[in-house]
């Protein structure tokens, strides 16, 4: 488990530091019989098999779950959110691409709450008292016409993100709007921790757990951990009362193959780090792109393999804020409608746009159809709500 024998690789002063969360905390379901090999944690940027970092992973047979531990269904999943996938080995498929088949994928939220204030020209939102970045990345959900200026003040949001600890803002992977909600939930690092009175902070939220019973507060408690409040959905003088509240570190147990992107959430040196919650042994790792810029709040990409939950890093990447900007999206599937006029077809949810400069191989916009397999890449619109295609490939 993610809590234990983190010493071996770090100092105890790192150790309250680098245990943070992941998405809910997923473990295996096992349902599948398939060899419980490789591990991969990010944002989802495609669709056709499920594709977290790159690698493609094939959803038919995943145990599929929340973070609350609800169970969903593949097509629960969508473009944009953050996700923790476990599959059988990493091979490479007909395409050639890196691939796995799913045992299980458990999908989060940071944020779900209202809307406090939205700047347009800054592209923040403010959310449970927390700074939301939208960056050309972020998907925003197709029945947010226009993308963000769709919100007002008062409008509750699911935000996937990833925190930047440098700052305290959520970079948003994906904000969709949430109906029927009950609670609203924060997931973020503790400060300001008063086992008094019981309460502590996220960011510039005030949380009160006075309430729950002991054996509802995670013995993990303290400042410097991820948790994952689910709050009521009304302050009381200002401050959050929890319903619900859970460790954010994940149960990463262990894997020979494991592939983490994220913001580094905690920093003591090239060699001892972690990224969005997971802690990362790198003395022995390369750093094909050097080592320049690592530190809090930078986005890598690490690729190693798991020991006593510890990511045990062969190879770190740093990804600098332009090749994340300038990364495509690919979904393959079927076309469930399209309108020739709009020019816009529907894939795996997702809304795809082929009015501009399209590359199109083994057909043309005239092949299109209900009913075709296709894969689209391309980035998203200005708005973040639908994919403009670049290439689209006609499949069989």
């Amino acid at each position: 488990m993610f809590r234990i024998r983190l010493s071996m690789f770090l100092g105890v002063p790192m150790l309250a530091a680098v245990l943070a969360a992941g998405c809910g905390g997923g473990v295996d379901s096992g349902g599948t019989g398939s060899p419980q090999v490789a591990f991969a944690s990010g944002p989802i940027t495609g669709f056709g098999s499920v594709i977290v970092n790159g690698v493609h992973f094939d959803d038919l047979s995943a145990a599929v779950s929340d973070a609350d531990g609800n169970a969903r269904t593949r097509d629960d999943l969508r473009l944009g959110m953050t996700a923790e996938v476990r599959g059988s080995a990493i091979g490479t498929d007909s395409d050639g691409h890196p691939a796995s088949a799913a045992t299980s994928i458990v999908y989060g939220s940071e944020l779900r709450g209202p809307v406090a204030a939205s700047d347009l020209a800054a592209r923040t939102l403010t959310v449970l008292g927390q700074t939301v970045d939208i960056a050309t990345t972020t998907v925003i959900d197709t029945s947010l016409a226009g993308g963000q200026a769709a919100l007002a003040v008062g409008d509750v949001v699911e935000v996937y993100a990833q925190l930047d600890a440098s700052n305290g803002h959520y970079d948003a992977t994906r904000i969709e709007r949430a109906t029927g909600v009950t609670a609203f939930v924060v997931r973020g690092i503790v400060a300001g921790l008063d086992t008094t009175a019981r309460t502590f902070s996220i960011g510039a939220t005030r949380i009160a757990y006075a309430g729950l019973a002991a054996s509802g507060v995670p013995a993990s408690l303290a400042n410097g951990r991820f948790v994952r409040a689910v709050v009521a959905v009304a302050p009381v003088s200002g401050v959050w009362t929890v319903v619900r509240l859970s460790d954010g570190a994940p149960a990463i147990d262990d894997r020979p193959e494991a592939n983490v992107k994220g913001l580094v959430s905690a920093f003591a040196s090239n060699a001892s780090f972690g990224v969005n919650g997971t802690a990362v042994d790198a003395r022995s790792a390369t750093f094909p792109a050097g080592t320049t810029g690592l530190g809090l709040g930078a986005r890598v990409e690490v690729e190693g393999a798991v020991v006593a939950g510890v990511l045990v890093a062969a190879k770190v990447t740093i990804v600098s804020d332009n090749e994340e900007s300038g990364r495509d999206f690919d979904v393959r599937g079927v076309i469930a409608s399209i309108d020739t006029v709009a020019k816009l077809f529907v894939v795996r949810d997702v809304s795809v746009s082929y009015a501009g400069a399209v590359d199109f191989r083994d057909g043309t916009a005239v092949d299109l159809a209900v009913g075709k397999q296709v894969e689209a890449r391309g980035r998203l619109t200005a708005d973040g709500t639908k994919l403009m295609a670049t290439r689209i490939d006609f499949r069989r």
